[in-house]
């Protein structure tokens, strides 16, 4: 990576399957000057996500418009302010938005990037990437707001060693819900069982709804999806009176040429239960709620902040990959250049 130039990860092709290195295209630019109203971000570390290829698909989110061949990617991630034509960002300043696959941008700060100042919680900014970031407010608003946990509740989280399912374990375990877990490998349940998991299911090794049926006799009170597919189907067959579900995410699904039929999401009725989705950035104005008590947590002790980080940016690929092969274990990130040097304004 160059630090005199703006390197950049573009579309190259619409991803089939899994990303492969053709889909991308590197580039490298000038490094932008900032006009009237504008700041120059120097990006320390980006966040990744399954979404990533679908927008690389050509699917737009969150009010952008879909990514053309050729168009930076979209990412959100860490960045610094090191020049500043803006009232309301200052040099030095930490902020946690828009960025894109590239290691400098020049922002107006808009609305569409939700750029959000990081507060100093004693903690490393990787932290902002994603579990102090998009990863974690996804986890606590899907759990805490949709979810409703109660003490005592049994929890079902497909997903449960990724990024969201791994914070979600652990905010069970906080508000005294016991939790069972699903996961890819004997190490990966390893993992959530160390995280707090009574117990864990591979589905990789193992008859998922078998084991359902074997661990949960009295019903699933919350059940967090990361997955969809035939995981949520067999949670729906397995549900306690006025259970909640979840709907986060839906990995299984997004590669295949055919969508999933749920083929049994009238067993709701029969519990009193409700299924109800979310999209994370209906929680933006709670940022700061969010990432204060999760902050909290994790220097109390309670929570363990778990990112897969790869080093490098020219890794960037690579890195989103690895959520679709099963290789990250935790939110995976990218360290571009590391934690911030001081600046003086």
């Amino acid at each position: 990576m160059r630090e005199d130039r703006n390197c950049q990860w573009r579309v190259a092709a619409r991803p089939v399957g899994n990303v492969k290195p053709s889909d991308f295209e590197y580039a490298e630019t000038d490094i932008p000057e900032p006009g009237d109203g504008e700041f120059l971000l120097k990006t320390l570390y980006l966040g990744l996500a399954p979404v990533m290829r679908m927008y690389m698909q050509g699917t737009g989110a969150a009010g952008e418009r879909p990514l053309e061949i050729g168009d930076v990617i979209h990412g959100r991630g860490v960045a610094q302010v090191v020049k500043s034509r803006h009232p309301g960002y200052r040099v030095g300043d930490i902020v946690q938005g828009q960025c894109g696959w590239q290691t400098w941008k020049v922002s107006r700060g808009t609305p569409q990037e939700r750029f959000f100042t990081c507060r100093d919680y004693g903690l490393p900014y990787a932290l902002a990437a994603g579990v102090l970031g998009m990863t974690g407010l996804s986890a606590w608003g899907g759990f805490m707001d949709c979810g409703q946990p109660r003490e005592g509740d049994l929890v079902v989280v497909s997903g449960a060693a990724g990024g969201v399912g791994s914070l979600v374990v652990q905010m069970a375990r906080i508000q005294g819900c016991r939790v069972i877990g699903i996961a890819g490998g004997k190490e990966k349940c390893r993992f959530i069982q160390d995280l707090g998991c009574e117990a864990a299911i591979d589905y990789k090794g193992e008859d998922v709804p078998a084991r359902i049926t074997e661990l949960c006799p009295d019903g699933i009170d919350i059940y967090f999806d990361n997955v969809g597919g035939e995981t949520l189907a067999a949670c729906l067959e397995h549900l306690a009176y006025e259970a909640r579900v979840v709907l986060c995410g839906s990995i299984s699904e997004y590669t295949r040429k055919q969508p999933f039929c749920l083929p049994n999401y009238t067993r709701l009725r029969a519990v009193n239960g409700t299924m109800k989705g979310f999209f994370v950035y209906n929680y933006a104005d709670r940022f700061h709620e969010c990432t204060d008590q999760m902050a909290g947590w994790i220097n109390a002790g309670q929570m363990r902040p778990v990112q897969d980080m790869v080093d490098g940016f020219d890794n960037m690929p690579d890195a989103l990959a690895r959520l679709y092969d099963g290789r990250n274990v935790g939110v995976q990130c990218c360290r571009v250049r590391g934690e911030p040097a001081p600046l003086e304004a």
